[in-house]
């Protein structure tokens, strides 16, 4: 794919496919949506997904090939214990992590994985990228072309890991779905007269989910007045803002044949 001069910029499981069922079935890449040639112009649009997203996109700083590597780093992580290197609830922190190149190899999950599948991983996650890995070096490692991989069996404890956590990420957007629909709910109650809102307006009866919400709203404020770098500030900004054109270009394209895709940060269709 670099070979041809493509840049994917959305590297994640979800993207990796079998190309047939049997045991030795190579892997194939999907979902170019958000794919550039290189050889097309600087790059610089903020797109992909934000835990595997690298630190010069989120820096709004011209990026190449090297997000891919980072996104691939991403993934061995992932494989090899089950759970994601940067984790957070807050869109801010978790961007703050990326920036920073902050991860650690946890015990007890990590005590069983060689160290050369860590180094492997570190020269991938490499925040400086003139130090990070290409393709072509990747694929000469000793974890992936010599004998340094160990033999032991991994696969019971990361795939409990992995049902356990991405089990957790799930529920969390349904828990966001189900919160925009009661907000939602309470504007048109708003918005409708006494006279219209008994059969025009769903009712919200229970009086503990806005002290739910409004809960959860403080803790996001105490969240945002911690000290964390502009730079995830204003990457988080960035993401908001797509998200709003997302929901106007959505908007827009029911009413016609030809919907955009759009990007996988809830973002719209990047340029660059």
């Amino acid at each position: 794919m670099h070979e041809q001069g493509v840049v994917h910029r959305d590297l994640k499981p979800e993207n990796l496919l079998y190309y047939s069922p049997a045991e030795d079935s190579k892997i194939m890449i999907s979902d170019f949506g958000l794919s550039k040639m290189e050889d097309s112009g600087i790059m610089a649009t903020a797109c992909g997904t934000p835990g595997y997203v690298a630190p010069e996109v989120l820096a709004q700083k011209p990026y190449g090939k090297a997000v891919d590597v980072w996104s691939i780093g991403v993934i061995s992580y992932i494989l090899l214990c089950g759970y994601p290197p940067f984790y957070d609830e807050n869109d801010a922190n978790l961007f703050a992590q990326i920036l920073k190149g902050e991860f650690e190899f946890d015990s007890p999950y990590w005590d069983e994985i060689s160290d050369s599948a860590k180094d492997f991983i570190r020269n991938l996650m490499c925040v400086d990228v003139e130090k990070r890995y290409t393709c072509k070096q990747a694929l000469g490692h000793p974890w992936i072309c010599g004998n340094a991989a160990s033999n032991k069996n991994i696969h019971g404890t990361v795939s409990e890991q992995l049902k356990k956590n991405f089990a957790k990420s799930r529920w969390k957007q349904i828990m966001n779905a189900v919160t925009i629909v009661h907000k939602m709910q309470r504007l048109a109650l708003v918005s409708c007269g006494p006279a219209d809102s008994a059969h025009l307006c769903p009712p919200i009866e229970e009086e503990v989910e806005a002290k739910e919400d409004k809960d959860r709203s403080r803790k996001d404020e105490l969240l945002l007045e911690k000290p964390l770098e502009s730079q995830a500030y204003h990457a988080a900004a960035v993401i908001r803002q797509m998200q709003r054109m997302a929901l106007s270009g959505t908007q827009t394209a029911a009413g016609s044949n030809n919907p955009s895709p759009l990007a996988d940060f809830n973002g719209s269709q990047p340029n660059a």
